[in-house]
């Protein structure tokens, strides 16, 4: 029985529907969210697999509060913490189930969520879990966001907001923090796309912007994008940590990170910290080339080329693929409109980076 045959015609039709293809190691990958190339680094893979044998157990086994908490999820815990200048800290499985713990398990009745409105689908869709109270604002918009928690009347006040919106690549600003102190809110940071590419030490936004962390603080990264590895962590005051131990479904009832991959992401934190001033300069060298073939001005490491239409965004992707490199082709309803996402990620060369804007700035 065909179920859903209409459905997916009409995503066809529409140049929307999605399907997975194997990677091809031998295209330019200029896709991913692997940011600074750490996941070909064979000295952090082998390092983690030596130091992975000196344990009686290589998996978690099971959830963090049955028996499943790790030294290794600790000492990971403790280095993100201190490099990022946080009470407290919960490692997890990804960056989508991290925002379905946070906006879950803080956003209760009487609370209200301002959430910026290019915020991540993790997020959004938690907010359609139980019906909470929630605004959403223009993206970057701070004023009007001081307007809305201004008049608000809610009981615990909520904002949250990107690092660097993943599609847009652009940054939060320096004015989310200021509203939430002045109005005492909570805000939430998903830093997914800035931890590890924007900051004096890498660390993302809040070091960017060299941000004294407070109580009202939250901040979300993951591990699989500039990390190279896989999972989440959120860092927060010792009082919100122990709530979401208590009351986020996903760190409650969810198997604990596996111990490979929690140690991983360690030795990339160290890397990233050790060598914080080369990336620097190779993110910056990256960054002056796109805006110097496409004229954009990167924040990261994401370039959204904007092209509107569906079919010309695939046939775009489909001609360089042919050449030998891998763009995203984003489309509705990711995007409002269709984008070539590129990302010049460190993993591949600067003379691949000015090939690839040479012919996408002839092709468009």
């Amino acid at each position: 029985m065909m179920f859903y045959e209409k459905e997916l015609k009409a995503l066809k039709r529409a140049k929307r529907y999605r399907e997975r293809i194997l990677v091809d190691e031998h295209l330019k990958d200029f896709a991913s969210n692997d940011y600074l190339g750490l996941a070909h680094k064979k000295e952090l893979h082998n390092l983690t697999c030596k130091k992975l044998q000196n344990y009686e157990t290589h998996a978690a086994k099971a959830s963090m509060l049955v028996n499943g908490y790790h030294p290794l999820h600790k000492a990971l815990e403790d280095a993100l913490c201190e490099a990022n200048g946080f009470e407290a800290g919960i490692v997890m499985g990804s960056g989508f189930n991290a925002n379905i713990a946070l906006i879950e398990a803080l956003v209760r009745k009487g609370d209200r969520l301002f959430m910026d409105e290019l915020y991540h689908a993790s997020g959004v869709l938690a907010t359609q879990l139980q019906g909470m109270d929630v605004v959403f604002f223009k993206h970057n918009d701070m004023q009007q966001l001081r307007e809305l928690v201004k008049s608000s009347d809610a009981k615990r006040n909520i904002i949250a907001v990107e690092g660097i919106y993943s599609m847009d690549g652009d940054l939060c600003l320096a004015e989310v923090f200021r509203i939430a102190d002045e109005f005492e809110a909570l805000l939430i940071v998903d830093e997914a796309h800035s931890s590890g590419v924007v900051g004096r030490k890498l660390m993302g936004v809040f070091d960017h912007y060299d941000i004294a962390i407070k109580a009202n603080y939250i901040k979300m990264g993951t591990l699989g994008k500039a990390y190279g590895s896989f999972g989440a962590f959120i860092l927060s005051s010792k009082h919100i940590e122990e709530y979401l131990l208590n009351r986020a479904k996903p760190v409650i009832y969810a198997t604990a990170l596996s111990l490979y991959d929690t140690l991983l992401a360690q030795h990339s934190l160290e890397y990233i910290l050790d060598n914080a001033a080369t990336l620097r300069e190779a993110i910056g060298l990256r960054q002056q080339i796109v805006a110097d073939k496409l004229g954009i001005e990167m924040d990261g490491l994401i370039a959204p080329v904007r092209v509107g239409d569906n079919k010309k965004v695939v046939a775009i992707r489909d001609m360089l693929l042919a050449d030998g490199y891998s763009v995203g082709a984003i489309r509705q309803p990711t995007v409002s409109s269709a984008i070539v996402r590129l990302i010049a990620r460190l993993g591949e060369s600067v003379d691949d980076l000015e090939t690839l804007c040479t012919k996408l700035a002839t092709i468009l």
